[in-house]
C-alpha cells in the first residue's frame, strides 16, 4: 500500500513535466536563463515538488495569489505564515525554505548596496530601506549615522510603536549619534497606511530634531517617510526653508 501511495504522489508532482518543454521551469531556465523565468516559474523551481493536489507551479501561483495585489515575489514575505501553511504542499520545511528565501534576498540586495554606499540624495536612502518598512503594520523609527560626507556608518532602529504613530526621544537619537562619531543623521518612519504624507505631528517632530541637531552640532540631513512604494523627504518638501525650524509651508 505504502509503494502505491508513493507512486500517486510522483505521479501528482510531476505533473509540471507534462507541460511543453519551453514551458517546464527546469527546461526553460537551462535554455533561456533564469531571468526569464516569470515569478511562478522562479519560485516553482525553489519550491522543487508540489502535493497531490498541485504541481510546483500550481502551487507557486497559490503562494503568489496571497502577496498582494501584484502578486509578485517582493510581497510573500509579508504573507502570514498560516496563510501559507494553508495551501496544500507547504508544510513545516517549505514554510522555513520561504522565510530562509525571502531573508537571503534582502541581505544579499543589501550587501551590494553597502559597499561605499553614500546617502547623498533621499531616494537612495528610501531605496535602500523600503523593503524593510514599506509593509509593515506599525510605526517603527529608524536612524541612519553618517559621516560629514553622508556615507554610511550605520543605521538603528529607534522605537516600534503603534499602528498609526511612534514615540521618539531625541536625547536617544543624539546620543547615539554622538557614540558612533556621527557628523549627520536621517531619520526615517514608516506609515503603515502606505500614504507618506506628512502628519502635524511628523512635522513638529522634524522642527525639533533640526533645532536639537543644531545645538549638539550633529545636523539632520533629512527626514525620510516610508510609504508602500513611495516616501517623502522632509528636506525636498520643505526645499529652502529646510534649516528653518519654523517650516513654514507646513
Amino acid at each position: 500500500m505504502g509503494e502505491l501511495l508513493v507512486g500517486k504522489r510522483s505521479a501528482m508532482t510531476d505533473r509540471v513535466k507534462e507541460l511543453p518543454r519551453n514551458e517546464q521551469p527546469y527546461e526553460k531556465c537551462e535554455e533561456y536563463g533564469a531571468e526569464f523565468l516569470s515569478d511562478a516559474e522562479l519560485l516553482s523551481v525553489i519550491l522543487r515538488n508540489g502535493s497531490r493536489e498541485m504541481n510546483s507551479l500550481d502551487t507557486a501561483k497559490e503562494i503568489l495569489k496571497k502577496a498582494g495585489p501584484g502578486r509578485s515575489i517582493a510581497g510573500i514575505e509579508n504573507i502570514a505564515d498560516s496563510d501559507l501553511l494553508s495551501i496544500p504542499g507547504i508544510g513545516r520545511v517549505k514554510l522555513i525554505l520561504i522565510k530562509c528565501l525571502t531573508e537571503y534576498s534582502k541581505r544579499l540586495w543589501k550587501a551590494g548596496l553597502k559597499s561605499n554606499i553614500c546617502f547623498d540624495h533621499p531616494k537612495k536612502c528610501a531605496r535602500f530601506f523600503m523593503e524593510d518598512m514599506r509593509h509593515l503594520t506599525f510605526e517603527e523609527v529608524r536612524v541612519v549615522l553618517l559621516d560629514t560626507k553622508a556615507n554610511y556608518i550605520s543605521s538603528e532602529v529607534l522605537t516600534k510603536g503603534l499602528s498609526d504613530r511612534s514615540l521618539l526621544s531625541p536625547r536617544e537619537l543624539f546620543s547615539l549619534a554622538l557614540k558612533r562619531n556621527a557628523s549627520q543623521v536621517i531619520v526615517l518612519h514608516n506609515h503603515p497606511s502606505g500614504d507618506p504624507t506628512p502628519s502635524d505631528d511628523d512635522i513638529e517632530m522634524t522642527k525639533l530634531l533640526i533645532i536639537a541637531g543644531s545645538i549638539i552640532g550633529i545636523r539632520l540631513a533629512d527626514s525620510i517617510i516610508i510609504g508602500d512604494g513611495t516616501y517623502v523627504s522632509m528636506r525636498e518638501r520643505f526645499g529652502t526653508e529646510w534649516k528653518d525650524p519654523s517650516l513654514r509651508s507646513g
